[in-house]
């Protein structure tokens, strides 16, 4: 660790009669012409004294507070920011911190702040700092190290491995990343005191000294992507006036997330005497943390629920906003019947993902009969995680060399093979019947929503004659003319002929997953390719290597599934990524290349794919960085790649579900976001 220091707002106010005619009545005696004048009689004995009547005031009618109820499937452990995350915890931040970064349509949108920096904007800014023996640097293969003679480090304006070297003691200048952001003016905590910088760099301190015994690595949950590594690449963390604050990386450290590196804002004015360590118990931190967002914890109920108020606060209360008075999360647990009737009966105005997945396997057909009954709505997305289904391209008993005859045949060593099995896989007939055309097929480990795919990459759609004649280019023939028996190898490179396209295809026993298997088997056989299932449970299918089938790299094919970032993860597919026994080396197919198991079992390519030009392209744009020239084509190039080597065949996006009643207004659902009620401020009823 390195020390340092308008959406459309439409309020329709809908009276209630009584309170219409109330004003009708009264509206007619304050507009009424004057009576006769009162008889002037003068008291005398026996008279009667008369007085005029005094009319007893009629009181105002108390509104009824407006109330917002969430219902979500867990409860919380806590809401301190530093003490790990979950969904459930999620939820309840978004109301009592608003942003200050969310995360929406893989991308970051500012919140509490002017804006995000940019390298193209001159708020971020990369410039070059000598450097010196003992200094804390990023070497070339990105680890935090002391600068000492030998290590292998990258100059200034080196961005790639090719051009790293090892510093000898003399002068050297690297690249060092630093970036700027401003509070909004006018933003306040809950209690009314002003948010200042000092509370952000007040959050980084704490980032830092929380490494104590018994709490672990917990600084990078005070980022909005939670990166221990942001953390200890930080040289600097400063405020420059009331608003403003500087991050600033360790030489080498180009962080691609740099537009995120605010750190979340503590209020330092009831925090600043407490201890680190007592803040992971101290109620005001753990029960009752007072935020600058849309409501305030009132009450916690254990087992029970938690209640908030609006924040008279919060700086968007000149827009009316947030739009309900009282907002309580209700704990209900895993009872999907029950809560779907919580939901219908009003008792519920949101069941949460967690909850609305069980009531989506256990209690479908009654829900999609509400739905139909305009009682609830059903909102789906898709796009964060992508299905796919991994070829064997060179599996662990090739990494000495392939052996004709002896290893498994090497079924996919051509391209072409692997691009006609995706023209003989139907997905989108899966995407119809198995999630009744709610997500998309996937063509790119990147979704089409996100703001760096390539429109313009290979698409492989279901065309199983196509997918044939292919085959029949690279020798797999169908030698009997019977489409219920496998195609026979005639030629095929580094395959004997005679062999028979039959492969293993490993999944998990999930219940969509399944059926999405046999559909894709089912029309695998009609191009002729023979699939022996096999349907395990997850524990067993992805298992760790050595012994897991999948990520011991000992599969044909293999389906799993990948979750997709702001940053797409094209070195899921790098050469360096291939997992294998850690300090033993291993040579791509066909080449004479000599390559280490840099991360062990822990790589994350288990197909074993290895392209020189993908591994190029892949470092190229993850060493580019967004707002430098050449992010976008970057990333591009990569695509067009993946798609026509494909080492996997994506297959379709993962939905996200979440149930709300009819008359719920301003839920939007994203994929992206940590929680659905990440604009919760803007919930409305339609009355």
């Amino acid at each position: 660790m390195v020390a340092g220091t308008a959406v459309r707002r439409i309020i329709n106010i809908r009276l209630p009669v009584w309170f219409i005619s109330l004003v009708f009545l009264t509206s007619c005696s304050l507009f009424e012409g004057p009576g006769p004048a009162p008889e002037q009689n003068t008291p005398g004995v026996g008279d009667q004294q008369h007085s005029t009547p005094t009319q007893t005031p009629i009181p105002s009618p108390t509104p009824i507070p407006r109330k917002l109820n969430v219902c979500i499937g867990s409860e919380p452990d806590d809401l301190f920011i530093y003490s790990g995350r979950s969904l459930a915890k999620s939820h309840v931040m978004e109301a009592i911190y608003d942003g200050p970064i969310d995360t929406r349509g893989f991308d970051f949108q500012a919140v509490i702040l002017e804006k995000l920096p940019d390298l193209s904007d001159g708020d971020a800014w990369i410039e070059p700092v000598q450097v010196f023996q003992g200094d804390w640097v990023v070497n070339d293969a990105g680890v935090l190290v002391q600068l000492i003679p030998g290590e292998v480090v990258r100059p200034y304006g080196c961005n790639q491995a090719d051009c790293a070297i090892p510093w000898e003691g003399d002068h050297l200048e690297m690249a060092q990343l630093s970036v700027e952001f401003t509070i909004l003016e006018g933003v306040n905590w809950s209690d009314g005191q002003p948010l200042s910088s000092s509370d952000s760099v007040f959050s980084f301190e704490i980032a830092q000294q929380c490494q104590i015994e018994g709490v672990g690595a917990c600084g990078g949950n005070g980022l909005v992507l939670p990166n221990q590594r942001t953390v200890d690449n930080t040289a600097a963390y400063i405020p420059m006036d009331d608003r403003g604050v500087r991050w600033v990386g360790v030489p080498g450290y180009l962080d691609p997330d740099y537009r995120a590196n605010f750190f979340i804002p503590l209020p330092e004015h009831i925090l600043g005497e407490l201890p680190v360590e007592q803040m992971f118990s101290a109620p005001e931190t753990t029960q009752m943390p007072i935020g600058w967002g849309a409501y305030t914890v009132s009450e916690w109920v254990a087992g029970e629920q938690i209640r908030l108020n609006a924040n008279p606060h919060y700086f968007r209360a000149r827009e009316g906003l947030p739009l309900f008075d009282e907002l309580v999360y209700r704990f209900i647990g895993n009872e999907p019947e029950s809560n779907l009737a919580s939901l219908a009966s009003g008792e519920c105005d949101i069941l949460d993902q967690e909850a609305s997945q069980l009531v989506r396997m256990i209690e479908g057909e009654r829900a999609s009969l509400l739905q139909q009954q305009g009682e609830i709505v059903n909102h789906i997305t898709s796009g964060s995680v992508w299905e796919q289904v991994a070829f064997g391209i060179q599996p662990r008993s090739y990494d000495g060399g392939y052996l004709l005859g002896i290893h498994r045949a090497d079924f996919f060593g051509d391209p072409r093979t692997r691009q006609a099995i995706a023209m003989c896989m139907d997905r989108q007939k899966v995407v119809d019947e198995v999630f009744s055309g709610t997500t998309l097929v996937a063509d790119s480990y990147i979704p089409p929503s996100h703001p760096l795919f390539n429109p313009d990459i290979v698409r492989y759609g279901y065309n199983p004659q196509a997918g044939i004649d292919l085959l029949e280019e690279v020798g797999w023939v169908d030698h009997d003319d019977n489409p219920e028996t496998p195609r026979v190898a005639r030629g095929v490179p580094n395959v004997i002929n005679g062999t028979q396209l039959s492969l293993n295809y490993f999944t998990s026993s999930a219940n969509q997953r399944q059926q999405a298997a046999v559909i894709l088997v089912e029309s695998l056989e009609e191009c002729g390719v023979q699939i022996d299932l096999h349907v395990l449970p997850a524990s067993e299918v992805y298992a760790e290597g050595p012994e897991g089938p999948v990520f011991g790299r000992q599969f044909d094919l293999a389906q799993l599934a990948w979750m997709t970032g702001h940053q797409p993860l094209c070195n899921l597919f790098n050469s360096d990524e291939v997992m294998g026994p850690p300090q033993e080396t291993w040579k791509p197919a066909g080449s004479e290349r000599v390559m280490e198991f840099l991360y062990g079992w822990g790589g994350q390519n288990l197909t074993g794919f290895s392209d020189v030009e993908y591994d190029a392209a892949c470092y190229s744009a993850l060493g580019t960085l967004p707002g430098q020239d050449g992010y976008l084509d970057a990333h591009y190039r990569v695509q067009e790649i993946f798609a026509s080597q494909l080492p996997a065949i994506p297959l379709y996006l993962h939905t996200r579900m979440v149930l709300t009643r009819a008359d719920l207004d301003g839920f939007i659902l994203d994929a992206t976001a940590a929680s659905e009620l990440w604009n919760i401020e803007e919930f409305d009823r339609i009355e």
